[in-house]
């Protein structure tokens, strides 16, 4: 007879089921973004087929195919970086230098739906609030977690460090490094205290999940509209002919509204999905060191705000009184696996680090 699961164990399992649904969300997403891509690209040589287009509409149609072209470049950026962790790490079963992922292979849809998701900055940089981690790793080890591991292997839990710092919390990781070794030195009623705190958080990305998998679902209806409306309008432009002073009225009308279609379409590629998105980002942590009330000593925040903005992201809207806090930070302090991921020593992980945190969370909270 099977042994009843623990409250955090069901909310760990529903925590991975959420993540494997968001990463089928994100393949499928690849895959119609790598269609509107090829899409824009046809669109794209039709108008540069047209002699005498008005040089405004000329710039911004070639402003598009920049932004585009960006947009796939950071694409193949993603899938060729993860082939070289691959490379790399095979012998440790993992893709992505110490974030565990499972050794899989990324191909090029995939890669645009992970470009797509967490978003790619005007200079071809992935956009991420990840202090001192590559965007591309980050999202590699996200997606480690899920339908891209092999057999759905999913994070090993020794190596998960930088999962803490992704876009709502990465608790299954987390959560699995956090545990281990864990409840062989507290009491039990303490144990009690630090499995509903990992409940908590578990439970708060299932909810986060959730509502990432409704906006990737309206993202990708959006992109399959705007995609067969491309189609139509690719037909239609070579019935034009290719002088633009020759068209129509009706037909030069036409070509500024498709060049609204294929800058609406692009914005379907490069703005990520926002619920993906870090819920504590380095920008917060900038305006925190610069509000004049904060308690916490420039040093800590200097020195220790990879550690403050990540663990500010596994803790966003996880409310703890006091004793929970010590508790909590015990438990980090005990374990050698998470100080070592965390680079940090026992000794450096002062109570003042884990005050920190939730004053930074406290004073973002203040500015809603």
């Amino acid at each position: 007879m099977s042994k009843k699961k623990s409250k955090l164990q069901i909310a760990q399992l529903e925590a991975q089921a959420a993540i494997d649904k968001t990463n089928e969300k994100i393949d499928e997403l690849g895959k119609n973004t790598s269609n509107l891509y090829n899409q824009l690209t046809e669109i794209q040589a039709s108008f540069d087929n047209i002699r005498n287009v008005p040089s405004d509409k000329k710039v911004e149609y070639e402003e598009l195919k920049r932004v585009r072209l960006n947009w796939k470049q950071q694409a193949e950026k993603i899938e060729k970086d993860y082939k070289l962790a691959e490379a790399k790490n095979a012998g440790a079963g993992a893709a992505g230098a110490g974030v565990g992922v499972a050794v899989v292979t990324m191909g090029p849809t995939v890669a645009m739906g992970v470009a797509t998701t967490f978003g790619v900055a005007s200079t071809g940089t992935a956009i991420s609030a990840l202090s001192g981690a590559a965007a591309t790793n980050a999202a590699l080890a996200w997606l480690g977690g899920g339908a891209l591991a092999a057999g759905g292997g999913g994070m090993a839990a020794g190596e998960a460090f930088l999962a803490l710092a992704g876009p709502v919390g990465w608790a299954i990781a987390g959560v699995a490094l956090l545990t281990s070794g864990v409840f062989l030195w507290i009491t039990k009623n303490n144990q009690s205290h630090i499995e509903s705190i990992f409940t908590s958080i578990s439970n708060r990305d299932v909810r986060l999940y959730d509502l990432a998998i409704v906006e990737l679902n309206e993202r990708i209806a959006r992109i399959v509209e705007e995609s067969k409306q491309l189609s139509v309008a690719i037909k239609n432009i070579k019935t034009f002919g290719v002088d633009y002073n020759a068209m129509t009225e009706q037909q030069q009308y036409e070509l500024g509204a498709y060049v609204n279609l294929m800058n609406s379409s692009t914005q379907l590629l490069v703005n990520p999905i926002l619920g993906l998105q870090p819920k504590y980002t380095q920008e917060d942590f900038s305006k925190y060191i610069n509000w004049s009330e904060r308690k916490t000593d420039n040093y800590i925040c200097e020195k220790y705000s990879a550690i403050i903005i990540s663990l500010a992201n596994f803790l966003y809207s996880i409310e703890l009184i006091d004793r929970d806090k010590k508790l909590l930070w015990k438990t980090l302090r005990k374990n050698k696996k998470m100080l070592k991921s965390m680079d940090v020593s026992k000794k450096e992980f002062d109570m003042k680090i884990f005050d920190s945190i939730y004053e930074a969370l406290a004073f973002k909270e203040s500015l809603k």
